[in-house]
């Protein structure tokens, strides 16, 4: 098993940065894919970031070019940039990460962290 912990969200207004930090309970070495998602009032949850355990990355078309994503295998976090802020980036935003299971892999999640784009 692995917990996550989301750190960083709050309240910014349109065309500014936040970061996002992920923190496991244990070593991240073998999560992979770790990422971030998000889920705005009335909508699905969608993929905004992953990144691979060799540090690959894929990014959610409507923040391609604004959010970035990184991993630190020896602080165990998962961190997002998140630059050019807009009212529609407002959303609870999760980290996940898969990990191997007993049978195939198995998908753990943060409990959250509101981000609110002003405009």
């Amino acid at each position: 098993q692995v917990q996550l912990v989301e750190s960083g969200g709050g309240l910014v207004q349109a065309g500014g940065s936040l970061r996002l930090s992920c923190a496991a309970s244990r070593s991240i070495v073998s999560l992979n894919p770790m990422g971030w998602y998000r889920q705005a009032p009335g909508k699905q949850r969608e993929l905004v970031a992953d990144i691979s355990r060799g540090g690959s990355t894929n990014y959610g078309d409507s923040v391609k070019g604004r959010f970035a994503i990184s991993r630190d295998n020896a602080k165990n976090t998962v961190d997002l940039q998140m630059n050019s802020l807009k009212p529609e980036d407002t959303a609870v935003y999760y980290c996940a990460a898969r990990a191997p299971a007993v049978v195939g892999t198995e998908l753990y999640w943060g409990q959250g962290t509101q981000v609110t784009v002003s405009s």
